[in-house]
C-alpha cells in the first residue's frame, strides 16, 4: 500500500477533500445547500442543524490540523504517538461514517459521500502506517 499510495498523496488528498467538506458544511449553514443532504437527511430543526453543522466543521478542522501536523504543513511539537492514535481513530471514524452514508435517506448523500468517506478512511489508514524505510 505504501508504494501505491504515498504518504504525500494521502496527506494532500486528505487536506484538499477536508477543506472542501468544511466549505460544503458552511454552504449548508447558509442554506445554499439543503440540510437534508447531511446527517442522513434526519435533521429535525434549524437549531439541530446548526449544532450538528458547527460540530462537523469543528471536527473536520481538528482532523485537518492532525493531518497537517503529520505532513509537516503545521509545525508544532506533538508527540508522534498522539498523531498516530488520532490518525487510526480518524480512519475508523471515516469507515463508520461510510456505513452511515450507505444508510442515508438522501440518495445524493449516499452516492457522493460514501466513496468520499471511504477514500478519507484509506488516506488516514495510510498516514497511520509506520513510515517507509528510506533507501540509501
Amino acid at each position: 500500500m505504501r508504494n501505491i499510495l504515498t504518504e504525500r498523496v494521502a496527506a494532500n488528498g486528505f487536506l484538499g477533500i477536508t477543506a472542501l467538506v468544511v466549505l460544503f458544511h458552511l454552504l449548508v449553514i447558509f442554506s445554499i445547500i439543503p440540510p437534508d443532504m447531511v446527517w442522513g437527511g434526519r435533521i429535525g430543526s434549524a437549531t439541530e442543524m446548526m449544532t450538528l453543522e458547527v460540530f462537523s466543521i469543528a471536527l473536520n478542522l481538528v482532523m485537518f490540523a492532525v493531518v497537517a501536523v503529520k505532513a509537516g504543513v503545521i509545525r508544532v511539537k506533538v508527540h508522534p504517538t498522539v498523531v498516530k492514535v488520532a490518525l487510526w481513530t480518524m480512519a475508523v471514524l471515516f469507515l463508520l461514517n461510510t456505513v452511515g452514508n450507505l444508510l442515508s435517506n438522501n440518495e445524493l448523500e449516499k452516492l457522493l459521500f460514501t466513496p468520499l468517506t471511504l477514500l478519507l478512511s484509506v488516506f488516514c489508514f495510510r498516514l497511520a502506517l509506520p513510515a517507509a524505510p528510506q533507501k540509501a
